[in-house]
């Protein structure tokens, strides 16, 4: 699994739509803004994650971004499987792969599998909740007084 650019400015985008869910639409320029994001890089992953059904947009003068379902159903992985590709570390290791004469007795391939199983086992267990969550007791870890 290698996280692009591209995929990790999407789940960054993700998860400030997800703190701030309830708020109603985020203009483009305030989530550029926030996330040190070009603009247009901005608009290309937005249009992305818009066909992958994770934000929806509104249009006018006072439109934007918002996250089209609820941070508790959508898991890390989704988003890292739409933008970046397979979580598997070599293409071998998926279903179906059969482009490598020595597939059965490589023993790489168990190493890889349960790589790419331990990764999946993580990702697919994370929601946008719950990183919420622990940004949210992050900050609040940092507030002190004297």
């Amino acid at each position: 699994m290698k996280i692009t650019y591209k995929g990790d400015y999407a789940l960054k985008t993700i998860l400030d739509l997800s703190i701030h869910y309830g708020n109603g639409v985020i203009a483009i320029h305030d989530l550029a803004k926030r996330l040190d994001i070009p603009v247009k890089f901005l608009e290309q992953i937005l249009l992305e994650l818009k066909k992958g059904g994770f934000v929806e947009s509104r249009r006018g003068k006072i439109g934007g971004y918002l996250l089209a379902k609820h941070p508790s159903r959508i898991k890390l992985g989704e988003v890292v499987r739409y933008i970046d590709g397979p979580i598997e570390p070599i293409a071998c290791v998926g279903s179906g792969y059969s482009n490598c004469k020595d597939l059965y007795r490589c023993v790489f391939r168990k190493i890889w599998r349960d790589v790419a199983e331990s990764a999946t086992e993580i990702v697919d267990n994370v929601t946008f909740e719950d990183l919420v969550s622990k940004v949210k007791s992050a900050k609040q870890r940092l507030v002190y007084a004297v």
